[in-house]
């Protein structure tokens, strides 16, 4: 019997970009395109702005301060949102009242990949929804309590661990490593550690991008790579 081809593929990715959220979307259909290989997912951290404080702040004041003026936020959001309609991707940016401190959805999201199987990959999808459809700030516990019941963790857990420090220095370590790597922008999906390919690529390309790197992988080449 042939062994099927598999693949890592590592997303770096912060639960408040709008791109990452359109990029999960794009991988789950390239995924559906090469139902041939094996892939597994595994979402990584990245922080867009980790100096934003535990209780966030208010949303509207810190996109102005950001982008300088409402007429240049609604630029940038009349030209995500009809993207977001394709990938069915409702987005509510009005919804959104915090722009939060993600370091805690990202020890989640560390939690559920412990927990194997599809959970983490769930959970980036109920967070991304949360946040960009249903205007939650997911930087708060009760949010990210319900966002792991309703995925299927052990919620008592969680609501044990988001006060206490567990895997905050583990999570900020992967950050600055995949700045070290000169990730400066994100969603980046890392495939076998090796190839990066950058931003919310369409689906097309990234499917064929899994294609290459697992024939690559088949023909010996990646374990000579450097």
């Amino acid at each position: 019997m042939t062994e099927r081809p598999a693949i890592t593929i590592d997303v770096v990715s912060d639960v408040v970009c709008p791109w990452c959220f359109i990029g999960q979307k794009r991988l789950g259909r390239a995924l559906e395109a090469v139902p041939e290989i094996d892939v597994d997912v595994r979402w990584r951290p990245y922080q867009l702005d980790p100096t934003i404080p535990p209780e966030g702040k208010d949303r509207k004041a810190y996109m102005l301060a950001k982008f300088g003026s409402e007429e240049r936020l609604h630029e940038i959001h009349a030209r995500i949102e009809p993207l977001g309609v394709e990938e069915g991707i409702a987005f509510d940016f009005g919804a959104i009242k915090v722009s939060p401190n993600t370091l805690d959805a990202h020890r989640l999201l560390r939690w559920a990949a412990a927990a194997g199987g599809d959970l983490q990959d769930r959970l980036a999808k109920r967070l991304f929804q949360f946040y960009f459809e249903e205007g939650a700030n997911v930087g708060d516990h009760a949010v990210l309590i319900e966002a792991a019941r309703e995925v299927g963790m052990d919620a008592a857990v969680v609501e044990t661990l988001l006060p206490t420090d567990a895997d905050r220095d583990a999570v900020a370590t992967e950050v600055a490593t995949a700045s070290r790597m000169g990730i400066t922008g994100v969603p980046c999906f890392l495939l076998e550690g090796k190839y990066a390919v950058m931003g919310a690529q369409d689906a097309d390309t990234l499917a064929d991008a899994i294609r290459q790197v697992s024939a690559a992988k088949a023909r010996g080449e990646l374990e000579q790579a450097t």
